[in-house]
């Protein structure tokens, strides 16, 4: 009996937290699940993607909050409202009011003192006084007085921070990582950053910053990967986390590196080289984007997909988000591109749908727009 309890609890949590996907057909937005199939019906004329397992949709010009049965979960009666995250949302009580928080049960909850109100991230919503910034964490308690100038969202554990127009590193617990002394800097991912200083770009290892000779810019560490790219006079190469080149500077253009291989570009051609710098897939398309789920986006006249060994597994016919959102109300912040959750957006004559990596639509449906899936 316990056991079938456990059974019943996992597939109820299960099923809460499913992935939905928001939709328009027909002028009205509904939700899909990965099925492809409807979990809400096509019914708001205005409506956000899930977070923080609720979503923002309107009715009769007010906003509220619905469950993913599309009941709603906290009534429409706001001016405004926004994506919940840590438990919390920012929403406005009307058009003239001031911005304040609420809670899951629709309740208002009093955040730390500030001139502003600000949405939660990962834990963490930002103060502010007069021209100065801190942040709170979501038990609504000051972790960090106002006194910098800018913070950044934080990535992970880390935010940049700006103060006396330099620039530096703390952490959540407001923790300076890396004092502010820097004309720029970069995200800190593994105990490294790059960094500005003056007129030399290099990088921040244990807190000591070594000029990368030449180098015009270094962009981020991504997703634990021990090489970024940089650019040396008009070319662009790749550097570990010491600041050694490992592949010269000899590329036009390159994008991050992802299960062992890179999108580079060669004149007006774009292919893919492994850790080494040798090609794995040629340079002969229009485009290229990252690896993901093991595929990446490639274009010729339209885009498709290749896989690891550059085999091109769906053709070359669709459009995707490339350069943003696709004209939906929505404010997750995922990337636009490629596999997630093991479907890809797509553009099919002017309809947009899920694409399965065996190149079969999702559902078997096309609609006006599409968003990610999120919960």
């Amino acid at each position: 009996m316990r056991k079938l309890y456990f059974l019943l609890v996992l597939a109820i949590s299960f099923a809460n937290a499913q992935d939905l996907a928001l939709v328009r057909k027909d002028g009205l937005f509904g939700y899909i699940d990965k099925s492809g199939n409807f979990a809400i019906q096509p019914k708001f004329k205005k409506a956000k993607s899930f977070s923080d397992g609720l979503a923002v949709a309107e009715e009769n010009g007010k906003w509220g909050y619905i469950d993913k049965k599309g009941n709603w979960a906290i009534q429409p009666t706001f001016a405004g409202a926004a994506d919940f995250n840590s438990g919390y949302a920012v929403v406005k009580a009307d058009k003239k009011g001031d911005e304040s928080y609420i809670n899951k049960k629709g309740e208002t909850v009093k955040g730390a003192t500030s001139d502003k109100v600000f949405d939660f991230v990962d834990g963490i919503a930002m103060i502010k006084t007069g021209d100065k910034v801190g942040f709170m964490n979501a038990q609504m308690k000051t972790v960090v007085e106002p006194k910098y100038q800018i913070i950044k969202e934080f990535v992970g554990n880390y935010a940049r921070v700006k103060n006396n127009d330099r620039w530096g590193i703390i952490d959540k617990t407001g923790k300076v990582i890396i004092d502010p002394t820097y004309d720029d800097i970069g995200d800190y991912s593994k105990g490294v950053a790059w960094a500005k200083n003056g007129d030399n770009f290099g990088l921040i290892v244990n807190g000591k910053f070594t000029a990368l000779e030449g180098a015009q810019k270094i962009w981020d560490f991504r997703d634990g990967n021990d090489l970024t790219y940089a650019k040396k006079g008009d070319k662009v190469g790749f550097i570990d986390r010491t600041g050694k080149w490992v592949i010269e500077p000899k590329f036009d253009k390159a994008r991050a590196f992802s299960k062992g291989l890179a999108p580079v570009n060669v004149g007006k051609a774009w292919g893919y080289i492994n850790a080494k710098g040798a090609f794995v897939v040629d340079a002969k398309y229009k485009d290229a984007e990252v690896f993901s789920e093991g595929f990446a986006p490639v274009k010729e006249e339209n885009w498709g997909f290749i896989n690891e060994s550059g085999k091109v597994v769906i053709p070359t016919q669709y459009g995707l988000p490339i350069g943003g959102l696709i004209g939906m109300i929505s404010s997750i912040k995922e990337d636009q591109t490629g596999f997630s959750g093991g479907v890809a957006r797509v553009k099919n004559e002017k309809k947009w749908g899920f694409i399965k990596p065996d190149g079969s639509v999702l559902g078997n449906q096309w609609f006006e727009n599409v968003e990610l899936f999120s919960n």
